[in-house]
């Protein structure tokens, strides 16, 4: 059983949330050819963003609504990022996972993998009675929202993997601003919509992301079967 650290930053720019990833992600890829094992340098990072729209390898010019003028007015940063994807926001009241993985000791299946993200987001929201499914062709988490039975994603996912180690990941969308994602066209989707767990349960639900960090954090436990403790926080301003 593989030990996976999970660094709690809280709100975090999303500049640095990826200079921390990358410094992990540089470290288990120079380990490997060297020959050191990463068993046990293996991270999860958990985090929120100031609001920040991201820019996937897939992403078209058509697929980001206003221009990057109006967005700055709003105090909204665009970056294009090596994940792969399509266009995506983030922002505050959305948890943004991040796990640094040497998949030599998970999987040797990246499809696999992504099952594996999508598998521990669907049992997170089982917790608060969602039933979360996959949609053949597009990778995400997905649920019919109690508003109007549609199909809407809940959580969106990208990752890039080099030597078989990861980085990036995925979004789930706890009690974010949903008006933020009316700036682009979410995944590049434009027949579907973006929903949260705020969105589909009662309002008196005491919701917070941090009770919803536990489970994520519990659910990547028991589908990786690994052990997972928050060793650090960082707190960069």
């Amino acid at each position: 059983m593989q030990h996976i650290d999970v660094i709690d930053a809280g709100l975090i720019k999303y500049a640095d949330a990826l200079e921390i990833q990358t410094q992990k992600f540089n470290l288990l890829i120079q380990n490997k050819i060297e020959g050191i094992s990463n068993s046990g340098h293996h991270a999860l990072i958990l985090c929120e963003h100031e609001p920040v729209i991201t820019l996937g390898k897939s992403s078209k010019p058509q697929n980001l609504l206003f221009s990057q003028e109006f967005l700055s007015q709003k105090n909204i940063g665009i970056v294009p990022i090596n994940r792969g994807g399509d266009i995506t926001f983030h922002g505050p009241g959305q948890i943004v996972g991040y796990p640094i993985l040497d998949l030599d000791f998970f999987t040797s299946d990246l499809k696999k993998y992504m099952r594996m993200l999508e598998e521990v987001i669907i049992l997170t929201i089982a917790v608060y009675h969602l039933e979360g499914y996959r949609i053949e062709g597009e990778t995400g988490v997905w649920v019919n929202s109690n508003k109007d039975k549609k199909p809407k994603k809940i959580c969106a996912f990208g990752v890039k993997t080099s030597r078989w180690v990861t980085m990036h990941g995925f979004a789930l969308n706890v009690n974010v601003d949903l008006h933020y994602f009316h700036f682009i066209v979410p995944c590049g989707i434009p027949d579907k919509g973006v929903t949260s767990l705020r969105e589909e349960l009662p309002f008196d639900y005491d919701l917070s992301t941090e009770e919803v960090k536990q489970h994520i954090i519990h659910n990547f436990a028991k589908v990786f079967n690994a052990e997972l403790a928050v060793t650090q926080s960082v707190d960069i301003k």
